[in-house]
């Protein structure tokens, strides 16, 4: 087994494997979406219980062997409680977690993707700001970092001027003040509307976590 590496990421999910151990999706900064097994993460008094959990960030200590990573410890940073503790704020945060597990890739440098969903997490414990707004700030920036979202959708003249004002600014706002403004109902339901469509025009996928958020909510 190789000399042990020092990651900085985020854990998307995290499922059982075997009697005792996890398997575990990191994305992180320096190697993107990578899985790795937590072993020994399901005995009670394991060191791992808590660092394998969805949500948790930091910096992860992982040998890599020829076909999977395995976790070694990790010095957890952020565990998003306040989300964890609410229910609809926990749906919104796996869903960006499954979100940002379909655009993750392997050894590439995922250091936008993760720095979006930290803020994106952080912003969800915000209280003045609609975990809504959140959700579809979180999905346009993610398809721009990928490439995927139309730029045009944002300058459409048939949209609420405050609307298009709305997602320029989303598209191009630092990440850091990304989450610094609120819209009125009405340019929330129209943003809405627009990435609803450009989400099933681009995105190949069906999210478990979505199905359960839009019935929740």
């Amino acid at each position: 087994m190789s000399q042990g590496i020092e990651l900085t990421g985020m854990v998307l999910s995290s499922v059982p494997s075997g009697d005792y151990d996890k398997r575990v999706v990191l994305l992180t900064k320096e190697r993107g979406k990578i899985t790795a097994f937590a072993r020994g993460a399901r005995r009670q008094g394991s060191g791992l219980l808590a660092a394998a959990s969805p949500f948790y960030f930091g910096k992860f200590t992982l040998y890599e062997g020829r076909t999977a990573y395995t976790l070694a410890s990790a010095d957890i940073s952020h565990y998003f409680e306040k989300a964890r503790e609410d229910l609809e704020g926990a749906c919104y945060g796996f869903y960006f977690m499954e979100f940002a597990d379909y655009y993750g890739q392997e050894n590439l440098d995922a250091s936008l993707m993760l720095n979006l969903l930290f803020v994106s997490m952080l912003a969800l414990e915000r209280e003045q700001l609609p975990n809504r707004l959140v959700r579809y700030v979180f999905e346009i920036r993610m398809m721009v970092i990928n490439g995927e979202f139309p730029q045009d959708a944002a300058y459409d003249s048939s949209l609420l001027e405050s609307t298009r004002y709305a997602l320029q600014y989303v598209i191009r706002a630092p990440l850091q003040k990304l989450f610094t403004f609120v819209v009125k109902e009405k340019v929330l339901d129209e943003m809405a509307r627009v990435q609803d469509k450009i989400r099933r025009t681009y995105v190949d996928r069906r999210f478990r976590s979505l199905d359960i958020l839009e019935k929740i909510c």
